[in-house]
């Protein structure tokens, strides 16, 4: 089980989660970041750091956003890989 970034990251990617990844799975799109679901250790640091609240666990994405589940594995694959925070694209 890893964790799974979801809609309310698109268009405000926060990176406060980034900053606390012990294991750097996250990977940066134009709108919104996406977590690696093999590199993911399951942690949770990175779920209370999240301003709009779209980091879950696996088993607990809303079943509305499912199709995120895929859409980070995709995309983790294609995006570049981010270690440091960053300027979000919008404020809270």
């Amino acid at each position: 089980m890893a964790m799974v970034v979801t809609e309310p990251c698109f268009g405000c990617k926060y990176t406060d989660c980034v900053a606390v990844c012990p294991v750097d799975c996250f990977y940066e799109g134009a709108s919104m970041l996406f977590i690696h679901p093999d590199e993911c250790v399951d942690c949770g640091a990175c779920i209370p750091e999240c301003p709009p609240q779209a980091i879950f666990y696996h088993d607990d994405v809303p079943e509305k956003w499912h199709t995120y589940i895929e859409l980070n594995r995709e995309m983790s694959l294609t995006c570049p890989n981010i270690t440091e925070q960053k300027t979000p694209l919008c404020d809270e």
